[in-house]
């Protein structure tokens, strides 16, 4: 494939990204960023997936993930060392193109230097600036020549912003089949077929179980007694996860029947007649999966206080923010309650015309999502280093 008119092939693309799901979004947009350009070079901090593809990555990208205001505190002086030597290097010897893929607190600051140096810059996976701390799209403005969101909303707060956008989709959306059958999974994870199985899904790191664990065991033992008959599932996200899991289990004053899993969260979902998450991306996965579900979480009292007075939106699961309206129960903070949260599923698993209807919203919004996310990202990079701007 020949590059588009006016531009040599062999540019240099520089990208950062912080974590895991930036590396699967990095190496999807670089194969087919090299469609386009099959000479071109990548640059940067990347993981092993971008890396595979032949991107040269200056700095583990292990040493940009960093969760929690301690950990960043300890480790902010190598991060704004790192920053600082790519923004020297790059002014030195500039790409063509740089690309932030999420990490926004790393590569916003690395953008709006760049950027100011004459460096075109794009921004892949929106901060939730929508939701709140709206006024950081003033800080975007500055930053990126373009901005590439995953979702329809984000385009349109960006667009009302007068900031430069492309809604490109969620490669998720393209990944996940529209039908996804409970047959299969279930023999894939050795279930019983004819039960009614309920995927527990308490969050991925260690907080979050110590939160929700518990809360979702007695959600299950109160869901027993309507009906005995229930089974259940736990995809834990790795081996710290599943002891954890288990131990929790091990407390509990009766024995459930209770599978914990280790990883294969879709095919758990998959097998599923019903999921009650923690609030995330799990949620939109549960919706590509057109399963119904009931979305919980409980923060410390006072973050909760704090958040409550800085969101603006009215919802915080992502079928409710894409649907535009409640298609999923939210039970948070106070209503996190074992008595509601079972009352909640049973329903669903009861009421199949619900059901019908739920899986018809989400069969909508996959087909909205699933637009060829790498593709489109590509072109519009392309198009952006096409422009005169």
């Amino acid at each position: 494939m020949l590059p588009p008119e006016g531009l040599s092939a062999d540019m240099r693309i520089a990208l950062v990204a912080g974590e895991a799901s930036g590396d699967m979004l990095g190496v999807g947009l670089i194969r087919s960023l090299k469609e386009k350009y099959p000479d071109a070079t990548f640059e940067g901090i990347g993981g092993p997936l971008m890396q595979s593809e032949g991107m040269v990555s200056f700095v583990p990208m292990e040493r940009l993930s960093v969760m929690g205001l301690v950990e960043v505190l300890g480790r902010l002086f190598e991060l704004l060392n790192v920053r600082k030597k790519l923004v020297k290097d790059w002014i030195a010897n500039p790409p063509d193109v740089f690309i932030g893929i999420d990490a926004p607190d790393f590569n916003l600051g690395l953008e709006q230097k760049l950027r100011a140096a004459g460096i075109k810059t794009v921004h892949y996976v929106s901060p939730s600036v929508w939701a709140w701390r709206q006024k950081r799209v003033l800080k975007i403005e500055k930053a990126v020549d373009l901005m590439l969101t995953l979702f329809p909303f984000e385009a349109r707060f960006y667009e009302n912003h007068k900031v430069p956008v492309r809604f490109v989709g969620h490669h998720l959306a393209d990944k996940i089949p529209f039908e996804t059958p409970k047959g299969p999974a279930r023999d894939n994870l050795e279930l019983e077929s004819n039960k009614k199985t309920v995927c527990l899904m308490p969050g991925s790191r260690g907080s979050e179980v110590s939160r929700l664990g518990t809360l979702f065991l007695q959600t299950a033992s109160l869901m027993l007694k309507s009906d005995p008959d229930l089974r259940f599932i736990i995809p834990a996200a790795s081996v710290e996860r599943r002891d954890q899991i288990q131990q929790l289990l091990s407390e509990f004053p009766e024995s459930l029947p209770v599978k914990v899993i280790l990883g294969q969260s879709q095919t758990c979902m998959a097998a599923a007649d019903v999921i009650l998450l923690a609030s995330g991306t799990a949620t939109l996965e549960a919706m590509l999966m057109k399963r119904p579900m009931v979305v919980s979480y409980r923060l410390a009292p006072l973050t909760a206080w704090i958040l409550k007075r800085m969101i603006t939106q009215e919802f915080i699961s992502l079928p409710n923010l894409l649907a535009g309206r409640e298609v999923v129960p939210e039970l948070l903070q106070e209503d996190a309650q074992p008595e509601k949260l079972a009352a909640a599923l049973l329903e669903r698993l009861a009421d199949n015309e619900t059901v019908h209807q739920l899986q018809e919203t989400f069969q909508f919004i996959h087909r909205q999502l699933q637009r060829n996310a790498d593709e489109e990202a590509a072109e519009a990079v392309s198009q952006l280093l096409k422009s005169d701007g």
